[in-house]
């Protein structure tokens, strides 16, 4: 099959069956638009300790220096809400993502039969595939392939689903027809940005070193002392701008047995959150992507909502 639609065709008809929540192609190239603001964003030290983000530039701006002689960019979202499932009010929280299994692992999995499928049909095919574990700037690519836009909180928001989806891609060398690219719909809304505890968004803009999620997950020294009482109850991870954006009324349950949280685990009363011991922690995220916080930095962020929530 040679003609670039009816393989793309082809392709998101799979990825449907597969249960992806969308799919979408962008014509492999290096992203112009996204340079200079990848390039500022850091230069203002918006990625806080995230050293990885200064790292591999040029590769997060070029797919081709991924697979060389790539053509397409395939862009897929797969869905994870789950309405929040805590028995006790005042449990702390995790964000819904990071109730199930790793969705590192779990996307990668379910991407494998696609791609087995892209070769069966269309022959010898280089690719890689990506689910949130190398240089890609997985938001611009989702917006570029239409699956949605970026909104004032920088989530990719799609029509009719809202933004709790993952994203992921394949890079490959072959040759599909480019969807348009999503338009905006965030109009004058500005939910997002002033919800925000710790005023960590600005309109399109987020300061990652001031962000929840960062504060509880990728930074692994103190929690500065400036967000005491900012952090709204959360010990790993944040949902509070995609719980205030109107887009996110049209999410629906995940159908991902994976992402299925432990009857345990939403049981847990706040007193047994903060008397967890390092056993109970790893029995009950093994798999999960709350171990990437470790047992002594979720008990650092359950220290610091003892003392000040």
């Amino acid at each position: 099959m040679s003609d670039p639609r009816q393989r793309a065709a082809m392709i998101k008809a799979k990825a449907h069956e597969l249960g992806f929540l969308a799919c979408g192609m962008a014509r492999a190239g290096f992203l112009e638009e996204e340079a200079p603001r990848l390039e500022q964003w850091l230069r203002q030290g918006k990625q806080g300790s995230m050293g990885y983000m200064e790292r591999n530039f040029d590769m997060r701006l070029d797919p081709t220096k991924l697979v060389p002689g790539a053509k397409s960019v395939i862009s897929l979202a797969y869905n994870y809400f789950t309405p929040p499932k805590q028995l006790d009010p005042e449990a702390p929280k995790l964000s819904t993502y990071a109730y199930g299994r790793d969705y590192h692992k779990v996307v990668k999995q379910r991407l494998k039969p696609l791609v087995e499928h892209i070769t069966e049909q269309f022959g010898q095919v280089a690719f890689r595939t990506f689910v949130d574990s190398a240089p890609v700037l997985e938001k611009a690519w989702a917006e570029r392939a239409g699956l949605g836009w970026r909104g004032k909180n920088t989530n990719v928001i799609r029509q009719g689903a809202g933004s709790f989806f993952f994203l992921c891609e394949i890079i490959l060398d072959l040759d599909l027809e480019p969807d348009a690219p999503a338009t905006d719909h965030c109009g004058t809304c500005r939910r997002c940005i002033d919800a925000c505890p710790t005023e960590a968004i600005t309109p399109y803009g987020v300061d990652g070193s001031r962000c929840i999620s960062y504060l509880t997950i990728e930074l692994k020294e103190a929690i500065p002392q400036e967000f005491e009482g900012r952090m709204a109850g959360w010990t790993f991870g944040c949902d509070i701008c995609q719980q205030v954006c109107p887009w996110n009324r049209f999410s629906a349950q995940h159908r991902e047995p994976e992402f299925t949280p432990k009857a345990e685990l939403v049981g847990l009363s706040a007193d047994e959150w903060h008397g967890m011991t390092e056993v109970v922690f790893d029995r009950l995220f093994e798999g999960s992507a709350v171990k990437r916080t470790g047992y002594a930095g979720l008990v650092r962020n359950l220290d610091l909502l003892r003392r000040t929530d």
